[in-house]
């Protein structure tokens, strides 16, 4: 198809673990490139897809949808000189119904496939991170299927403390242990104001709801065709962006897997986490 010519963009909507050929196959024909969440299993790969982007001048986004949110900007404004000192985010949901997921050396586990989508929020509303640490439930395997899918290596649940550069403190806690999506989002604590955000509402206070008016991601899509066209767009998360959402899922996912602390850089890097480190996964 990428032979054929006659494209004017691509997305590459693949597993986590088929992500890198399709991508630099793409760039290295000139076209502008749309990636599904997350970008890889390790930062090598991600580094590199990053790097070729910026080489060519190329237009790129990343389906990080909830940037894309009303209640999103809603809560950014509400936040507007009120720095968070508090952080709680939730990912507790169900095992997805594909074959993949429950193997960490193909979906990366849940913070990365899954509750990445809570951390790019965290970043956006709170800040860097500085420092994270990650505890898994018991290693004891649990016996019999989990939502029909056969027991697999991914983490059950999983607790994690998160410091940011700015000050705030942070929780994050994520399981697929149930039958059902239970919590997802992100609370957060300001001087005076307390918001708690999912993918379709904006309680602020414990009373008052603000509903999202559920464009995000017909505008995600919109807004990357608008670069494709040269034309005014708002790409609120490009490669190079997403990138730095997931470094921070990757370090999670390694002081999960090592049992102590890593640190990043105000600018997302991971100190404990180098190139081609596969974030706890299968080796």
């Amino acid at each position: 198809m990428l032979s054929a010519g006659g494209l004017d963009a691509v997305y590459v909507c693949v597993p986590p673990f088929a992500h890198g050929n399709p991508e630099l196959d793409v760039l290295s024909c000139n076209l502008p490139i749309f990636v599904e969440k997350p970008l890889s299993l390790d930062l090598q790969t991600a580094e590199i897809i990053a790097s070729e982007i910026e080489r060519r001048s190329l237009p790129s986004a990343v389906g990080h949808h909830w940037r894309y949110l009303d209640i999103a900007a809603r809560a950014h404004d509400l936040l507007a000189g009120r720095p968070v000192r508090l952080a709680l985010g939730h990912w507790l949901d169900k095992v997805p119904p594909v074959a993949w997921w429950l193997d960490r050396g193909r979906s990366g586990g849940q913070i990365v496939e899954q509750a990445v989508h809570v951390l790019d929020l965290a970043r956006l509303l709170v800040g860097e991170v500085t420092m994270v640490h990650a505890v898994p439930c018991g290693t004891t395997p649990i016996d019999g299927e989990v939502n029909g899918e056969v027991n697999g290596e991914v983490d059950r649940a999983t607790a994690a403390v998160l410091r940011f550069a700015d000050g705030a403190a942070g929780l994050l806690a994520t399981s697929c242990l149930l039958t059902r999506k239970h919590r997802v989002g992100l609370e957060v604590c300001a001087d005076g104001i307390a918001l708690e955000l999912s993918e379709t509402r904006l309680l602020v206070d414990g009373e008052r709801v603000i509903k999202d008016n559920g464009q995000a991601k017909t505008r995600v899509d919109r807004e990357f065709i608008n670069a494709v066209r040269s034309l005014e767009a708002d790409v609120r998360v490009p490669y190079r962006e997403a990138l730095r959402t997931h470094r921070l899922a990757l370090a999670l996912a390694r002081s999960a897997a090592d049992g102590r602390p890593v640190t990043l850089d105000p600018a997302g890097e991971a100190t404990a986490v180098t190139a081609g480190d596969r974030a706890g996964l299968a080796e």
